[in-house]
């Protein structure tokens, strides 16, 4: 979970999550760097009454500036495109879960397990117990295993909605009558917190997403637990 006073990016639990926040501190120097120089230009060009026209005019100096922009905007597409590749879908997951957004709820059904299907409502402030997160307490947890690749496929019944969790990196659209995919992935257990990222009506700040990762052992167990017995 994030602090208040935290200005970045929460801690990354999925390796896609850490290569984007690898990314995002690389593209952040480099529009430091090309801040500062240009800072540095204009205060210089502002406080001397001094002016040098064979610089001014120069055509080196205008080739200079025209080719350093294209190799930064490839420093920058780079990682870029690999990051876009790493993201793309799986051939191979693990398992699929479907979440479909809902005025204003979620509802899971794991696709590999016939009567595994919940919905996910917000546990009203009046009904917390101590230790819950006020707005981001729901009563049914998807809980899926670690270390694992799961596809995710995400729809939604009425309108546009967006599963997102930061800590995993992941947002995507839930668009009626289309399905969307994401690859997910937890490099370590816990309990991860998202909420709807689409403004979807007037209850859209109470539709928050609880993941909890856990062990392939303590998913099984919680998974024959929750299928109702024949």
């Amino acid at each position: 979970m994030p602090y208040p006073t935290q200005l970045g990016f929460q801690d990354a639990t999925s390796p896609i999550m850490e290569e984007l926040m690898y990314f995002h501190d690389h593209t952040l120097m480099i529009v430091f760097l090309i801040s500062s120089l240009v800072l540095y230009i204009i205060i210089s060009m502002l406080t001397t009454k001094l002016t040098h026209t064979n610089t001014m005019d120069a055509q080196e100096v205008e080739t200079i500036w025209t080719i350093m922009p294209a190799v930064i905007l490839i420093l920058i597409a780079l990682p870029s495109l690999r990051i876009l590749y790493m993201m793309d879908e799986i051939y191979n997951p693990y398992m699929t879960v479907k979440a479909i957004g809902h005025q204003w709820y979620w509802s899971y059904e794991y696709t590999d397990y016939k009567d595994l299907v919940f919905d996910s409502y917000m546990i009203p402030t009046q009904d917390l117990t101590p230790g819950q997160l006020r707005l981001l307490e729901v009563d049914n947890r998807m809980v899926l295993p670690m270390e694992l690749p799961i596809r995710m496929l995400i729809s939604s019944e009425d309108v546009i909605h967006a599963w997102a969790i930061p800590s995993l990196g992941l947002k995507a659209d839930a668009i009626p009558g289309r399905l969307n995919q994401a690859t997910l992935t937890s490099t370590r257990p816990g309990i991860y917190y998202g909420q709807c990222s689409e403004i979807c009506g007037s209850n859209h700040s109470f539709m928050p997403i609880v993941l909890e990762m856990t062990t392939l052992e303590y998913f099984e167990k919680w998974s024959s637990m929750m299928q109702p017995s024949s």
